[in-house]
């Protein structure tokens, strides 16, 4: 006998509910059990991602904490967790129970800068992928995830010519000065539009005090006219 099976006390004549955590068998005299006890149960941690085998060729359902499941239903319940996920940032191996992440997640696993940028590693031929801070990552594509962490660098185009910027903001008067090093606003007017920006500012026109998001290969415009 389980020692679930003594926490329900007597069985007032029922039978013993039996269930199944991780292949090993449980009994309870509760009929309802929510996803917490569950995990309680079975030793599980507290962040795992609880499913219920369901048979082929339907998806395993995901149990929540707060989901009461029926242990009364036709069949024995087998209840399981996903195995950890193994990843990497910058060199060092890190595990998961949770099948998504969060940027804003791994920059806090891995102790990065928040100046630096997080880019998850693809093949030679092709540019790693950046990982914003709110975007999930799927842990159980095939392979293991290796992330990086890069001081922020960007090429942006003024004016038809390649700059380096190293910051994640660029304000108007940088933006002119890159284009006019003689910036004079006491004698001249400046123009500033941009096209294949981030997600904040994808397009529009700048005028003085703005400050906006750059990515790369984003394209500024800047002309300048003479005051009357």
């Amino acid at each position: 006998m389980s020692n679930e099976l003594k926490k329900d006390g007597h069985n007032d004549g029922r039978n013993a509910l039996p269930f199944f955590i991780e292949g090993k068998e449980f009994k309870s005299f509760e009929q309802y059990k929510t996803g917490k006890e569950i995990k309680e149960i079975g030793g599980l941690p507290n962040d795992a991602e609880l499913y219920l085998l369901i048979a082929d060729p339907w998806k395993d359902e995901p149990v929540n904490d707060d989901d009461k499941i029926d242990l009364a239903r036709p069949g024995i319940e087998q209840f399981f967790i996903k195995k950890k996920l193994i990843y990497f940032i910058n060199g060092a191996e890190f595990a998961s129970n949770k099948q998504f992440i969060k940027g804003s997640y791994i920059r806090l696993q891995g102790n990065i800068p928040a100046d630096d940028e997080i880019y998850l590693k693809v093949p030679k031929e092709w540019e790693d992928e950046l990982i914003e801070e709110d975007e999930w990552v799927d842990l159980a594509r095939p392979g293991k995830e290796h992330f990086v962490s890069k001081k922020f660098e960007v090429c942006i185009i003024v004016n038809l010519k390649e700059k380096k910027w190293f910051a994640k903001k660029i304000s108007y008067v940088e933006v002119v000065k890159l284009a006019y090093p003689d910036y004079d606003p006491e004698k001249k007017s400046y123009t500033v539009k941009y096209t294949n920006g981030p997600k904040q500012n994808p397009e529009g026109s700048m005028s003085v005090g703005d400050i906006i998001h750059v990515k790369n290969k984003m394209k500024f415009h800047v002309s300048a006219t003479n005051k009357s």
